[in-house]
């Protein structure tokens, strides 16, 4: 069956925010250290302190958020009972808050509160989605929680948030906004709503990352990409997500790449590997030739089309300063073989995998892996 919802309210700017804490009295913020040491939490706090609303601040989320800080969490508002739950800052600490609202509603019903996300990066697209990723460090696993209990109810988009984010993180997230796109039109689950939300974000992307990238002041850019991280959130939470997302987690994991740019430097393999390009193509090639002619290099045929779409992701990936291989890097080769069989398994049994439109074997994705490392078939 296949179904298409957006639960989540959007905001555009900050003048509309106030109407969200209209009547409240307790707010719990949940965000990163260096947002409130930095005093950028103060977006959220002056707006909270105008109402006279209490407030309490849970700082303890890392990048990649693990179990242990969602515990910490949890009870905090479990003893705290706020009438609301605002997350801000990057994927980590929307995710975070994501974990600690679901489980503590879990626990407790009477928790659950009104959920607020504001992103100040422009990437992950989480404030609106029911997908959420959490960290096992003991096991080196990522996983992904997926439940419409997750979706805020709120997103407030403001792209002065993201003015001072570095051209590196942008340039990470950014390739995360297109991977989540692509990886939404070739799902088996996509259908014509979410190939609309997916599409305008992929022209979005192609219109302002460089920009972006390239001059951070550039506020037209800047929110170009914020609406497009969410557009693709918006497109892959109905649609789901593919291989691409299931190596670049468990590689996360084991190495602490960015998400972002994992994504980055798997995406020209798994294209070429979904479309066919290393054996047969196949019909998932007709739906990457949509997105080239999106970003206007398309051909007639599709074979053709995946190729140049491939050459285009190589392109802007140098264009971004970014790693073309795994072992570019900086990913030792020892390393990486002595965790390969580990990761293959773990992209496999990932959850966003199962909507990858091209089912694969174990050996292909060994294979795949071995691909994305060395720059070339082995």
């Amino acid at each position: 069956m296949s179904n298409f919802s957006i639960a989540t309210k959007i905001i555009i700017g900050s003048e509309d925010s106030k109407d969200v804490f209209a009547g409240m009295t307790k707010v719990m913020i949940i965000t990163d250290n260096f947002m409130k040491e930095s005093g950028k939490v103060s977006y959220v706090t002056e707006l909270l302190e105008e109402f006279q609303i209490q407030y309490e601040i849970f700082s303890d989320v890392r990048p990649d958020p693990d179990i242990e800080s969602v515990t910490k969490g949890v009870l905090i508002l479990e003893e705290l009972k706020p009438q609301a739950v605002v997350a801000f800052g990057g994927g980590s600490a929307i995710d975070a808050a994501k974990a600690v609202v679901y489980f503590a509603s879990r626990n407790n019903q009477s928790t659950r509160c009104t959920f607020v996300a504001i992103p100040t990066t422009s990437g992950t697209g989480t404030e609106v989605t029911k997908f959420a990723i959490i960290s096992d460090p003991a096991k080196k696993a990522k996983y992904p929680l997926v439940d419409d209990k997750l979706i805020p109810d709120y997103c407030i988009l403001d792209a002065e948030l993201i003015k001072s984010v570095p051209p590196s993180v942008t340039a990470d997230t950014g390739v995360d906004v297109f991977t989540h796109a692509i990886e939404a039109i070739v799902s088996s689950k996509a259908n014509d709503f979410s190939d609309a939300a997916a599409e305008k974000a992929i022209k979005l992307f192609r219109d302002n990352l460089l920009k972006a990238f390239k001059k951070p002041d550039d506020m037209q850019a800047r929110k170009g990409m914020h609406n497009a991280s969410t557009l693709a959130g918006i497109a892959f939470s109905n649609a789901g997500l593919g291989l691409n997302h299931g190596i670049a987690h468990t590689l996360g994991a084991h190495f602490h790449i960015p998400h972002g740019r994992a994504n980055a430097i798997i995406l020209p393999y798994v294209i070429s590997f979904n479309a066919g390009l290393y054996d047969t193509i196949n019909e998932t090639a007709k739906r990457y030739q949509i997105i080239a002619e999106l970003l206007n290099v398309d051909s007639t045929m599709p074979r053709q089309s995946c190729l140049n779409l491939v050459r285009f992701v190589n392109g802007y990936i140098k264009k971004l300063n970014l790693p073309s291989t795994i072992q570019e890097a900086g990913i030792d080769e020892k390393s990486f073989m002595d965790n390969l069989d580990e990761m293959v398994k773990a992209a496999l049994a990932d959850r966003c995998t199962a909507t990858n439109p091209r089912e694969c074997t174990y050996d292909e994705v060994h294979r795949l892996f071995q691909t994305a490392y060395y720059g070339k078939v082995r």
